[in-house]
């Protein structure tokens, strides 16, 4: 396994920590006016999500963690974990609701998704960045409403709501931005 040591550490770089993989989200080097030059760096864990900041002296060395990303196809929600299968092999693969997080809001069953997993363990689900919707339930439209930068709740087909402009109907196919969680545009189709 690689192994990384002070100058090695930049933004977005994925390490391991006491068997823990974490990405860089921030990264500075501080160079005081005594003593030596060191790093301090915060990390997102990708177990848990929480943000740890941590300092690196010369001669520190952390480990690459062993990542891989699969594009796997969500079968369905059997109430306690998201059921996965790789598409080649026919394997599947169960993570539970509280590993897949916030991307459980926009997946629909047969879509494909990237499934992170550490030393084989599958640990973290990612969405694509768009995905498309139908919107299920949503105030009816009134005269007048189209104007403005007024936004009414729009219930999804998975669940998820969302704000969309007044002229989009109950009905309707949108694009969604999964990252922001908000109404790009009605899909063409």
């Amino acid at each position: 396994m690689a192994s990384y040591s002070m100058g090695d550490l930049k933004k977005g770089l994925k390490i391991e920590i006491d068997g823990i993989p974490f990405k860089i989200v921030e990264y500075q080097h501080v160079k005081p006016g005594k003593g030596p030059a060191f790093v301090r760096i915060k990390i997102k864990s990708f177990i848990d999500g929480k943000v740890l900041e941590k300092t690196f002296h010369a001669g520190d060395k952390c480990e690459a963690p062993n990542l891989e990303d699969k594009k796997m196809q969500y079968l369905y929600d059997d109430g306690e974990n998201c059921q996965f299968m790789d598409t080649e092999t026919y394997e599947q693969v169960a993570i539970s609701d509280e590993d897949v997080g916030e991307a459980k809001k926009w997946m629909l069953d047969g879509m494909m998704v990237n499934v992170l997993f550490h030393n084989g363990k599958a640990i973290g689900v990612e969405v694509p960045q768009v995905v498309e919707l139908k919107i299920v339930e949503t105030a009816p439209n009134f005269k007048g409403d189209t104007q403005g930068s007024n936004k009414k709740p729009a219930t999804l087909e998975t669940g998820a709501v969302v704000q969309i402009p007044f002229h989009v109907l109950e009905g309707e196919v949108i694009r969604v931005d999964t990252v922001r969680g908000e109404y790009i545009e009605k899909a063409n189709k």
